[in-house]
């Protein structure tokens, strides 16, 4: 347990763990820093494990200006914690609104990046839903305030994409649950309207994807239907991008499919270090149906 005191003067919280090659874990918005017990646990026997708790989500610091969140500032978070936890480089693992943040300082950082997975980064990203997400990210917001996290988590966390895990693993999802019950609900509506409504859309940041240097594995449910496709098209940007689709499986991937998750994470950081994940062969063509000749 220590404190990070951002460049802009947040404080906030976060916990290693282990030794080897630096991971930092990055939570969703209806997660915290204790989402990534699974893998703190997992990747402690080979890594030095980070996570942490963002801005808005106790015990880190809540600013009550909206203007303290926003997607840049969620990036440089992860940094200015690699600094203060002496960090150089590392790996960078994200869900959701942390798998955006990864993806974004894959780009802005590639220096001190050493790979980025991307899990359930897609929400908001479908030009034909921008508009809709917008309005249901400021309805979710004003959810918060007006009733509270620990009324509003109860249908927060029965969302379409959560009720995969919860068939699952209702102990494992009540306990998701309950734990989104106790977020900050003025962090929670900061994060929403600062974060979540006024990030770019992945599609439109397809010439800084086609040049990312990070290795970079992306991973989504195929019942997470808002991130299937801007999953695939990650893929098809991305020079050196790997996409795993988990069947049957919602957002909270992490949670929900740990062992999958863990495994396929842990293939990738192998190959990422022994440098054996590289870009897309030239060969293998998208436009090459057989080859004739």
């Amino acid at each position: 347990m220590a404190i990070a005191t951002t460049s802009d003067g947040v404080k906030l919280h976060y916990e290693t763990a282990g030794s080897g090659t630096p991971i930092v874990f990055v939570h969703e918005f209806g997660g915290n820093h204790w989402s990534w017990e699974p893998q703190m646990s997992f990747f402690t026997r080979r890594h030095q494990c980070l996570t942490f708790a963002a801005r808005g989500f106790p015990p880190s610091e809540i600013p009550q200006d909206v203007t303290s969140y926003s997607q840049a500032r969620a990036a440089d978070d992860i940094f200015d914690i690699m600094d203060c936890a002496g960090l150089a480089r590392a790996h960078l693992v994200g869900l959701s609104m942390g798998g955006f943040a990864v993806l974004h300082a894959g780009l802005r950082r590639p220096e001190r990046v050493l790979s980025v997975c991307a899990a359930g980064a897609g929400y908001g990203a479908e030009k034909a839903h921008e508009e809709y997400f917008k309005g249901i990210s400021e309805q979710v917001a004003r959810n918060f305030e007006k009733q509270g996290s620990e009324l509003f988590a109860k249908t927060y966390a029965e969302g379409a994409s959560r009720v995969q895990f919860q068939e699952k693993d209702p102990r494992g999802w009540g306990l998701f649950a309950e734990r989104l019950g106790k977020h900050s609900s003025k962090g929670a509506a900061n994060t929403m309207r600062g974060v979540q409504m006024q990030r770019p859309s992945l599609y439109d940041l397809e010439t800084e994807f086609r040049k990312m240097k990070p290795p970079l594995l992306v991973m989504v449910g195929d019942e997470d239907d808002h991130c299937l496709q801007p999953g695939v098209f990650l893929k098809k940007t991305v020079p050196a991008c790997g996409l795993a689709v988990f069947p049957k499986s919602g957002h909270t991937l992490n949670l929900e499919e740990p062992a999958l998750f863990n495994h396929l994470l842990s293939e990738f950081l192998g190959q990422v270090e022994s440098g054996r994940w590289k870009e897309r062969d030239p060969r293998a063509n998208p436009a090459q149906i057989m080859r004739t000749d």
